[in-house]
């Protein structure tokens, strides 16, 4: 089940010494490429190339693995793509710059279209452009727009035998690599970059190929870190010093890794930051760490796992607690108690509630009469009993949410009204955020508070978020590309991943998917549009989260998906022989 992600706690004692007095200026330093690899192809014993040119039974197999060639380390996509071409139309495939060609990833819409003819065999795709996967394991925005590709094959016998091999002639000029081509070949990786203001990390999805050899894993994530954030995350993270650079590969002796850079400013407390950065970008890393800068020792860490327990990505419940809307009122599904006094409970449509230290934070959107909704808020110790009305009725508004990047003193939320994004604070006040998007349907705040799913249109977009005194600023969104559409609802259901309601070969469904967009697993076939959707983001420490949403008035939680009924409602009732149903579900954590 997609849900139940691996993770786990990690437990221990951080031990962290530092050795030098400081960073010679005179010592020698060579900055190389790669170095050394293991045997291509190979890594924890497994193959992990895609097939040859001549692995192929079949004309549909053999397009199959065409459309994988690509895949893999790199600096040898274009060779391997290039094996499957008749050589003289070679040319026509992009010029390769050494491990610079991007692969342009493509969801097939469906079965590739292959007509034999008099003299070749001519081969039809018709394709989502999803994106550009880059060298450094980046799934960037789709350059290429092409909605169909058409390409041909020639059919020989080798030495003239009973056999029958395939070319590629007259192929597209674009490395293709199919969604479906890339879990089998890649492994999705997190890796963390520090916000702007250096106070938490913020995820950056990339790709690592399984062809890179276990040895030079810390070295492929150092270079990613060193590289530097996806475009999109450039409001909201910062990036290692100009000029930072990995010298040689880290290298490993018994259960100690040294990792050896040339880092400008690299003070203490950068090192220590780099530190907590680097072991959770390694989330299977054991044993020792060691930074130096320019071949002298900086940093040691003693216990990598215990590195991590006791600097947390998150300072989150790890276990979620659910709640509705029943007759008016918030009420809850679970052991936890609503925070919310009886007295201010009341004319509630739904909820966002979050904990921010000793504080509950709570935004609601009320009844206001004649068909118009407001937002009501209060920030303080539960439960909470005066909630600050806002000035603004609005027909609709979305379930409000939270940003935990928002400075404690000054809690920021976002909400959905009349298809305006809007920023509010603690008093209630609410003020347009500009996107230069069309109608927003629906928010949905990252864990890290500093990414945003954003539903509008129908259509899926990513925004970054940073902070600068009362100032909330978006950066421009970037548009993520699946195959569901007329998107109703996004929650982030994982750090790069998002629970989206939609449509899909016309049912109505809910989805997990990658935030950008390639990995797509089905959840639930709805069958009515989904109007609220809460969801607990798998991380590291939490390797399970729930699901739950409302469709067509009734609400629904769970794996597997089961309606939400009165009877299992706290504190209500049980006289009503036609009892209402719960709606709205949200969950705090």
């Amino acid at each position: 089940m997609s849900r139940q992600l691996l993770g786990g706690l990690l437990g221990g004692v951080l031990l962290v010494t530092a050795a030098g007095c400081g960073i010679p200026g005179e010592t020698e330093v060579r900055i190389e490429g790669p170095g050394p690899a293991a045997e291509t192809g190979t890594r924890s014993g497994g193959r992990y190339e895609p097939p040859s040119r001549t692995a192929a039974d079949s004309r549909e197999e053999f397009v199959d693995n065409f459309l994988a060639a690509a895949a893999g380390e790199a600096d040898g996509a274009y060779d391997r793509v290039s094996e499957f071409v008749v050589p003289e139309d070679r040319a026509r495939l992009p010029k390769k710059e050494g491990s610079e060609v991007a692969l342009t990833v493509v969801r097939l819409l469906e079965e590739p279209d292959i007509v034999p003819g008099s003299e070749e065999i001519q081969v039809t795709l018709t394709v989502q452009q999803v994106g550009q996967l880059t060298a450094d394991g980046m799934l960037a925005p789709p350059e290429a727009t092409p909605e169909t590709y058409v390409f041909s094959l020639s059919e020989f016998s080798p030495e003239g035998g009973d056999e029958i091999e395939w070319y590629v002639t007259n192929p597209p000029n674009v490395l293709l690599l199919t969604v479906e081509a890339l879990p089998q070949y890649y492994k999705p990786w997190t890796i963390y970059f520090w916000s702007a203001d250096r106070l938490r990390l913020v995820p950056d999805q990339r790709y690592l190929a399984l062809a890179v050899p276990d040895d030079r894993l810390v070295s492929e994530v150092v270079r990613w870190l060193v590289g530097g954030h996806s475009a999109w995350l450039k409001r909201a993270s910062s990036g290692l010093p100009d000029g930072t650079n990995l010298i040689n590969n880290a290298t490993r002796t018994d259960d100690r890794w040294e990792v050896n850079l040339d880092m400008a400013g690299a003070d203490r407390a950068r090192l220590s930051q780099l530190a907590t950065q680097l072991v959770w970008s390694l989330p299977e890393l054991t044993g020792q760490l060691e930074l130096k800068i320019r071949n002298q020792s900086q940093l040691l860490i003693e216990d990598v796992g215990q590195h991590r327990r006791l600097n947390p990505v998150y300072q989150v419940e790890p276990i979620p607690q659910p709640f509705c809307i029943y007759e008016g009122a918030i009420h809850s599904l679970g052991p936890t108690a609503v925070p919310v006094a009886p007295a201010a409970n009341d004319q509630v449509l739904s909820a966002g509630i979050s904990r921010s230290g000793q504080r509950t934070l709570a935004a609601l959107t009320v009844d206001a009469g004649g068909g118009q909704q407001r937002l009501a808020v209060e920030v303080g110790s539960a439960p909470l009993t005066a909630f600050t009305a806002g000035q603004d009725t609005f027909r609709t508004m979305s379930r409000p949410v939270w940003l935990r990047s928002a400075p404690p003193q000054r809690p920021v939320g976002l909400v959905v009204a009349d298809g305006q994004l809007y920023r509010f604070d603690e008093a209630a006040k609410l003020d347009p955020v500009p996107l230069n998007l069309g109608s927003v349907t629906a928010v949905a705040a990252a864990l890290d508070g500093h990414r945003l799913a954003i539903v509008s249109g129908g259509e899926l977009y990513l925004a970054a978020v940073s902070h600068d005194g009362d100032t909330l600023a978006v950066g421009p969104p970037r548009r993520s590309h699946t195959s569901l559409t007329g998107l109703t609802a996004v929650d982030w259901s994982g750090e790069n991943s998002l629970a989206l309601a939609g449509e899909k070969g016309g049912k109505r469904v809910l989805y997990e998917v990658g935030v950008d967009g390639a990995r797509e697993t089905k959840l639930h076939v709805t069958g009515a549009i989904v109007t609220h959707l809460a969801a607990y983001p798998v991380h590291p420490e939490a390797p399970y989260g729930p699901v739950m949403y409302e469709a067509n008035d009734v609400a629904y939680q769970g794996f597997p998906i089961r309606r939400i009924t009165p009877d299992q409602v706290r504190d209500i009732a049980s006289t009503d022989a036609h009892p209402s149903d719960p709606s709205a579900p949200l969950l705090l954590f």
